[in-house]
């Protein structure tokens, strides 16, 4: 008798794949930094820009904001079109999933556990005073960070790393995409194209007509 398959785990971005928005953005606009914080965004996710350091620019333009900011901007936050198909079908198939972004955790742990996502991995926000300081607290999550965050959940699922499948856009994602057993560009700027073993746009659930998702 066949043993069955062991389950796979789908790690994914959040800003720009997992929802359609970069919320470092979304709060830059309540702090009248938009079009600044947009700018360094799209050359840190083409890969022109250490993202550690881009990261504390766009954050520092944040400094004052209140805290209560966050709950504004989570409510704005929009899912991307096929990301609820995609979790659902995950779910069922009793794979494992995750996501892990260079963005905020304030907002990616409520956005998660709304959407059944277990496990998180993003930046925690400086505050002091009921403000936010304009700093990130302790170690930022670059590319290397999420690669490893990539194997740690493999490890502790006992899932092999060739059964693994991570989801991104940005050149941040890239070191998880090259770590993963089956890399996916989703919406995503040539540099990860080029560099993962599969591109879709559009639509998260697109991911499902992929190699991963035959078994």
């Amino acid at each position: 008798m066949s043993q069955p398959t062991p389950p796979r785990l789908v790690v994914m971005d959040v800003d720009s794949t997992l929802i359609t928005q970069e919320v470092v953005e979304l709060l830059a606009a309540h702090a009248g930094s938009r079009d600044e914080v947009a700018d360094i965004t799209e050359r840190a996710m083409r890969g022109e820009l250490d993202f550690t350091e881009s990261l504390r620019a766009r954050v520092a333009t944040l400094a004052g904001l209140p805290v209560s900011v966050l709950d504004a901007v989570l409510a704005e936050v929009v899912v991307t079109p096929g990301a609820v198909e995609l979790l659902a079908e995950v779910d069922r198939r009793g794979w494992h999933v995750g996501v892990v972004s260079g963005g905020f955790a304030e907002v990616v742990q409520p956005l998660a556990a709304r959407l059944g996502i277990p496990r998180t991995h993003a930046n925690v926000l400086e505050v002091e005073h009921g403000a936010l300081t304009g700093r990130v607290a302790g170690e930022v999550v670059d590319r290397a960070v999420k690669a490893r965050q990539l194997r740690a959940w493999a490890a502790e699922l006992g899932v092999p790393m060739d059964r693994t499948v991570a989801i991104g856009d940005g050149a941040n994602d890239l070191d998880m995409i090259a770590a993963a057993g089956y890399g996916i560009a989703f919406n995503a700027k040539p540099v990860v194209r080029a560099q993962a073993d599969a591109a879709v746009d559009d639509r998260l659930d697109a991911v499902l007509t992929l190699p991963p998702f035959a078994d």
